[in-house]
């Protein structure tokens, strides 16, 4: 929400700055998050001032130019070379000063300088209106009729002074604060100064002439509508006040009527429309709905169609309006209009919402009115507003003011208790204080007991409405940072217990694998009971079979996601889509049978990952590269990483669904099996293609997850690496060679890593080579010689007798 200082000021008095303005705002509650100068016209006529001309004389070597001096208020009168033919001894003028940027009306702008104009000097420059950017006239300079001092800067004189825009946070339960009226009343109550309200005792009905039927049939969607008619007003541009006033705030002036009716919602925070009377067929107004699907046009040129709950502004024939949110096409006011009837309603928060909502419809009215607006503004607003067109646009007042209210909205009653104000805000303040801040809210004490009290909130404070409330309304204008902290203040350690978010888990390695060319599918939970049949002797438990199936090969739910995901690759495969990487999020189910004989419904959570193809699609640059076991293995291990699992123990993958692969274990539970799958599976779904598949237990990943990064600091010390080639039998596997060696050495010792394998005849029979690298670093010294020799000699015994490894020399 946009705020004009220059604007609050019509409300209180405000000798402070702008930026502390803002400051005390934010400390009632109202968040400014910035502060914006805001010119009237580009540069703001800084530098610019009223002088007055007192000699003039022409130039002895220009015909066309005169030699001036001007009294600028400097004690000292400015030598000016004017070529303007109506420049003249005695004329107040608009003088630019040296220094001064000028930002005419066309071309570029340019800064004032000290010159000499053929040889004369000139110190400044006598303005015309187009070239400080207020006019398109070149005809000569501003003769100005004014009894204002010279020197006065002519942003006052033309009354274009710079203005402040406060943007404000606002919370959805501070729609009273919704305008300029509303933030001033919590700087009255913050600074305890008067509140200025516009007078509408002038407000006079001229005559009855234009008198129109109102009737509201809907009185629980619409409690309170208002309305008068002003007929022989003359629609034209908005005078330059109204206009700068809507664009300090971010409006863009329309026309004199439609600015009032803006000026005013943001001036007092009531919503206003206005209709063209002439277009109001049958002079009725109705407030009601109208049939479901009924057609409307609204001032977008957009046909909407209404809901059966919407509440229309209606005339004996047509629907003109949707109340509280959006004016319709034909019935809005034109620069042909002469005649209007000006709205001024309270309309219900939840029936404005819900049709805002229904149609997408965000407006400043329905900002206001789905939030609560104050129901005893209508007719002040309204009167102030008629007031307005009538200075501005002319026009007579032509009709009693109509006002259906027919349940007026009471205050709110809400008892306090004087011990809870000091239970809550931590510290006593004297009641006198109290209710000097609830009287500057407008908040009522009555009932006045040593106990305490029942406030009485006006209605246009939707958000109070118990007693925490009326404590928190009390404590924001105290000042939280009046409030002292306790001698005795503390604070309590307790282990900490971190929530695993599953949602927000799932997100993140969802975001991931996508991130790493992966497709997410999803697929029926219904599956074909031949599939497990398959792999009947590796699966958990008993099928889910359906009471009723749709048909037999949708008759199970599903142990695995292993045959949905395949089902997936051969319908894209079938289809020319060869390179493939997918990954699912997906229960699997399946039954046991208890020792009493009850049978128990299990329900798991699994994470599938499946690729085929090539790594990437064949270009000029390379060929396609078939994908490998690695490359899946790369996928799982950037998910452990994600939970920082940096170790576990390997053995091999159930040999019934893989054909070769590793199943990791993380305390000696496995968290994922990987592969390739069975080449007699894939035949089942028809798949020609090779598929790599992982299969992820995501209760168990959870239960390791823990969110926490903890920070190593980076070590002074350099790494070394040395390198080994073990010849050893073809049944060792690195796993073992790797768990050896940090069993082994687990001071130095920071990765290990296989970069060479070698197996042929010169080896002998059942035997190959692995070269491994070996990073050791200590944290605390440089590694000499000998420590690193000590720990080499170490590893290598440890081969030898453990592996019955031979070192290569």
């Amino acid at each position: 929400m946009e705020i004009s200082y220059k604007w609050l000021q019509d409300f209180i008095e405000l000798p402070e700055l702008p930026e502390e303005v803002g400051k005390m705002l934010t400390a009632t509650g109202l968040e400014v998050e910035g502060v914006e100068k805001i010119e009237a016209i580009p540069g703001g006529l800084e530098g610019i001032v009223i002088g007055e001309v007192l000699t003039c004389t022409k130039h002895p070597d220009a015909d066309k130019l005169s030699l001036t001096t001007v009294d600028v208020g400097s004690g000292q009168p400015l030598p000016i070379v004017c070529g303007a033919p109506n420049v003249a001894a005695g004329q107040k003028v608009v003088v630019a000063l040296v220094g001064a940027t000028l930002h005419p009306a066309s071309g570029e702008a340019f800064q004032i300088k000290k010159a000499k104009i053929r040889g004369a000097a000139s110190e400044g420059m006598i303005c015309a209106e187009d070239e400080i950017g207020l006019g398109t006239s070149h005809a000569g300079i501003m003769v100005l009729t004014t009894d204002l001092p010279n020197g006065t800067p002519a942003a006052r004189y033309f009354n274009l002074e710079a203005d402040y825009q406060i943007a404000i946070g606002l919370t959805p339960n501070r729609i009273d604060a919704a305008s300029h009226y509303g933030t001033a009343r919590d700087l009255k109550a913050a600074l305890n100064r008067p509140l200025r309200l516009p007078s509408v005792d002038a407000f006079t009905v001229n005559n009855t002439n234009l008198t129109l039927d109102v009737q509201v049939d809907d009185t629980a969607a619409c409690p309170r509508y208002t309305g008068l008619t002003i007929s022989g007003l003359t629609v034209a541009e908005s005078p330059e006040w109204l206009k700068q006033r809507l664009i300090a705030i971010g409006q863009k002036p329309i026309n004199n009527v439609v600015d009032i009716t803006n000026f005013v919602l943001h001036d007092l925070g009531q919503p206003l429309h206005a209709f063209d009377a002439d277009r109001i067929a049958g002079n009725q107004v109705i407030v009601k709905t109208l049939p479901e699907g009924t057609p409307f046009v609204t001032l977008d040129g957009v046909e909407r169609k209404l809901s059966s709950t919407d509440l229309m502004i209606c005339d004996a024939e047509k629907p003109m309006c949707i109340a509280g949110v959006f004016g319709g096409q034909y019935s809005g006011v034109s620069m042909q209009t002469t005649s209007i009837f000006l709205e001024s309603a309270y309309f219900s928060a939840t029936s404005v919402r819900k049709t805002a909502q229904y149609h997408g419809l965000k407006t400043d009215a329905s900002f206001r009115f789905e939030r609560g607006t104050d129901p005893n503004m209508p007719v002040f607003a309204l009167k102030r507003a008629a007031l307005l067109i009538q200075e501005i646009a002319g026009g007579t007042i032509s009709s009693d003011i109509t006002d259906i209210y027919p349940n007026p909205i009471k205050p709110f009653r809400v008892a306090v208790r004087y011990r809870n104000i000091d239970r809550l805000i931590g510290i006593k303040i004297d009641h006198t204080e109290i209710h000097r801040i609830l009287e500057a809210l407008d908040i009522q004490a009555d009932d006045q007991t040593d106990e305490g009290f029942t406030a009485v909130v006006p209605p246009y404070r939707v958000d109070v409405t118990r007693e925490a409330d009326v404590v928190e309304e009390i404590l924001r204008i105290y000042g939280l940072d009046n409030v002292p902290l306790s001698v005795h203040l503390s604070a309590d350690s307790l282990s900490e217990f971190p929530k695993v978010d599953p949602d927000g888990w799932q997100n993140r390695v969802g975001q991931l694998m996508a991130a790493n060319g992966f497709y997410e599918i999803l697929t029926l939970s219904l599956t074909r009971p031949a599939y497990h049949d398959a792999i009947r002797s590796v699966l958990p438990g008993e099928d889910v079979t359906l009471l009723n199936p749709l048909s037999d090969e949708l008759s199970v739910m599903r142990q695995t996601l292993l045959f949905s995901s395949l089902e997936t690759l051969a319908y894209n495969l079938n289809r020319r889509q060869k390179d493939l990487k997918t990954f699912e999020f997906g229960k699997v189910y399946h039954k046991v049978k208890l020792e009493d004989g009850s049978t128990k419904y299990v329900e798991r959570m699994r994470l599938s990952l499946a690729i085929t193809g090539n790594q990437s699609s064949e270009s000029w640059l390379q060929k396609g590269q078939s994908v490998v076991y690695h490359d899946l293995a790369t996928a799982t291990q950037r998910i452990l990483n994600l939970f920082r699992i940096k170790s576990f123990d390997t053995q091999p993958a159930d040999s019934a669904i893989f054909q070769y692969g590793l199943t990791y274990m993380v305390n000696k539970k496995p968290i994922v099996s990987l592969g390739l799958v069975q080449p007699r599976l894939t035949k089942l779904i028809d798949l020609k293609q090779p598929v790599f598949y992982a299969d992820f237990d995501w209760a168990a990943l959870l239960k390791l997850a823990t969110g926490k990064v903890r920070y190593e600091e980076v070590s002074r010390f350099p790494e070394v690496r040395r390198d080994l080639s073990l010849v050893i039998d073809k049944g060792v596997t690195f796993e073992q060679i790797s768990r050896l060696a940090r069993q082994t050495e687990r001071k130095l010792l920071r990765a290990i890593n296989v970069f060479d394998v070698y197996e042929g005849d010169n080896l002998g029979a059942g035997k190959k080579a692995y070269s491994v690298n070996f990073m050791l670093q200590d944290s605390t010294q440089t590694l000499t010689d000998a420590a690193i020799d000590k720990t080499m000699q170490r590893l290598m015994n440890a081969f030898e007798q453990e592996l019955g490894a031979v070192i290569r020399k």
